[in-house]
């Protein structure tokens, strides 16, 4: 007598829509863990100066015309006295494509993977194969990625090079020193990925593992779409208690 077959698969959505939400995850979780556009103008506006300076201290001294910066702040204000407020925002356009490419890659690979070697029963990969995967979709996502990082290194190195954005870096990159140029260290930004994928999106998976696992965490079921209406219904009851207050002071107490 033939084995009864286990549970059915659960349907997967296609694999252009895992790419699309992986790189959609980072603005989705920036915007998950800030709730006003004030907190997303402080991130982006505190981010992308911070790694100017990195890249410049870090080529800082180099060549006879290189200027030494002594600390972060001398860094800032020499770019700032030199380059004026848009110097800090050189290579933005890259830091969003590279951020694009390299998390859309990435994210998508795992997902795809982990998928496919989830058993029928649901069952998923064990810890050694979700690294596997880690590993596998962090170097793809880094081998995609390099031109943008390129770029970006480029364009943050020291404004003197007259890139006006990422796309006329790749193309002047290309037509005056080769295609190739566009994967110029790309083997270590492969090993450098692949620990920090290995590690990171395995751990990830393992510890979401764990938890839906486990009995004690059912009793929070159902909290994500409770506090998710929650939250914006007791910001707005505020928001909207205030206002009427203020309104009313204004038309009829004052009055």
């Amino acid at each position: 007598m033939a084995a009864a077959a286990g549970p059915p698969k659960a349907k997967s959505s296609p694999k252009s829509i895992k790419f699309l939400f992986g790189g959609l995850a980072g603005p989705v979780r920036l915007w998950g863990r800030v709730y006003s556009i004030s907190a997303v103008l402080k991130v982006l506006i505190a981010a992308r100066p911070l790694d100017l300076v990195k890249n410049r201290m870090q080529l800082s001294g180099q060549g006879s015309k290189a200027r030494e910066y002594k600390t972060s702040l001398h860094a800032v204000a020499s770019i700032l006295r030199n380059e004026g407020v848009r110097g800090i925002y050189t290579g933005l356009s890259a830091g969003l494509l590279r951020q694009a490419t390299y998390t859309t890659t990435r994210l998508g690979i795992y997902t795809i993977l982990f998928e496919k070697l989830t058993k029928a029963d649901g069952t998923p990969p064990n810890f050694f194969m979700k690294a596997l995967i880690g590993m596998t979709a962090g170097a793809t996502g880094a081998f995609v990625g390099t031109p943008a990082e390129v770029a970006l290194i480029r364009m943050t190195a020291d404004g003197r090079r007259g890139y006006t954005n990422v796309f006329n870096a790749l193309i002047r990159i290309t037509r005056e020193e080769g295609v190739t140029t566009l994967w110029r260290g790309c083997v270590p930004t492969m090993a450098r990925a692949v620990v920090v994928n290995a590690a990171q999106l395995a751990s990830y998976s393992q510890s979401k593992q764990a938890l839906l696992d486990t009995g004690f965490f059912s009793l929070w079921k159902g909290f994500t779409p409770y506090y998710a209406r929650l939250g914006p219904h007791t910001v707005l009851t505020f928001i909207f208690l205030e206002q009427m207050n203020k309104f009313y002071r204004i038309y009829f107490l004052d009055s």
